[in-house]
């Protein structure tokens, strides 16, 4: 589980102050961390270059406007807790957590030198809330603040789940979507503008729940996208195209509901899977269960999927 090499000295109740957690993790879990700690948590990550060890090392810096000891030591139960479950997922060892409380000051203006505007895919723009950007022709612009989108937008996972999104949508617009595991909800909002009519997205975190839904009312994109905590079970509508970007155990549980939520001949894609065995594992089981392999793409080491449900 996760070690705490030092713990924060107390500082005075209601004071605003910031955490910061010196992680040490496998590189392999680097995105799926990266996408909770910086996409969910609000947190500022940087990658220390001051080592020489094989282990991937970050420092996380959080900013807590209503502090406590309590809820400081909720903070981090729930970042020990879920990256060590990501540990156990990717089958690697624990991870490494000490953590340090520092003086307030403005971190957050410092983080913005880092974050400009980016083509996530072609014809859609991540952009930060303080800087003015003006979409070109054929394209479509994502607003979100740092601390909410850019955990997910650079990485792979992403942007291939957004690659299929707006190629399954360019062919049939009028789709209704279903995205599962929404997080800060770019999949979602991507599907929205790339022609979407219909938008779900849901989670079980409460606070991804939150956060999705405030970047959908910045991006003016509430009368096609809803998002909600509706386990996927209990979901009854079906969908013509549903995207899941969760790592692999989680898929090969969802797959019977993702063929009882897609129409006949609608479109699945997955990512959030390792290229190699985990690719395979998912291709076999879904093979089995009445879907076809329409596309296959890779980034890095990881891999997306775009399948069809023909039975």
């Amino acid at each position: 589980m996760a070690q705490n090499e030092s713990t924060p000295e107390s500082a005075p109740e209601n004071t605003p102050y910031w955490l910061k957690a010196h992680v040490k993790i496998q590189p392999i879990m680097e995105a799926a961390v990266l996408d909770f700690l910086v996409g969910v948590m609000g947190a500022g990550v940087e990658q220390a270059v001051d080592t020489d060890e094989p282990d991937l090392c970050l420092n996380v810096f959080l900013e807590e406007k209503s502090p406590g000891e309590q809820s400081r030591q909720d903070l981090q139960n729930k970042i020990e807790r879920h990256l060590t479950e990501l540990a156990n997922i990717f089958q690697v060892k624990p991870p490494q957590i000490s953590w340090d409380l520092l003086e307030n000051q403005d971190w957050s203006s410092s983080w913005k030198v880092h974050f400009k505007p980016f083509a996530i895919t072609p014809g859609l723009v991540i952009a930060p809330t303080w800087e003015k950007y003006t979409a070109e022709k054929g394209e479509e612009v994502i607003v979100m603040d740092p601390g909410m989108a850019f955990g997910t937008g650079h990485h792979a996972t992403t942007s291939l789940s957004l690659d299929y999104i707006r190629q399954i949508l360019s062919t049939n617009g009028k789709s209704s979507v279903l995205d599962v595991g929404t997080g800060t909800g770019i999949l979602g909002m991507g599907a929205a503008l790339f022609g979407a009519t219909r938008v779900l997205g849901i989670d079980n975190d409460a606070e991804a729940v939150r956060v999705a839904i405030e970047n959908v009312l910045l991006n003016n994109l509430s009368s096609t996208m809803e998002v909600a905590l509706t386990p996927l079970q209990e979901i009854e509508e079906r969908f013509s195209l549903v995207v899941a970007n969760i790592i692999h155990d989680v898929l090969i549980t969802m797959n019977s509901d993702f063929n009882k939520l897609l129409e006949k001949n609608g479109s699945l894609v997955l990512s959030g899977i390792l290229h190699g065995e985990q690719e395979q594992n998912i291709l076999k089981l879904f093979e089995k269960s009445g879907f076809t392999l329409e596309g296959r793409a890779q980034q890095e080491e990881w891999a997306a999927l775009h399948l069809r449900k023909t039975a």
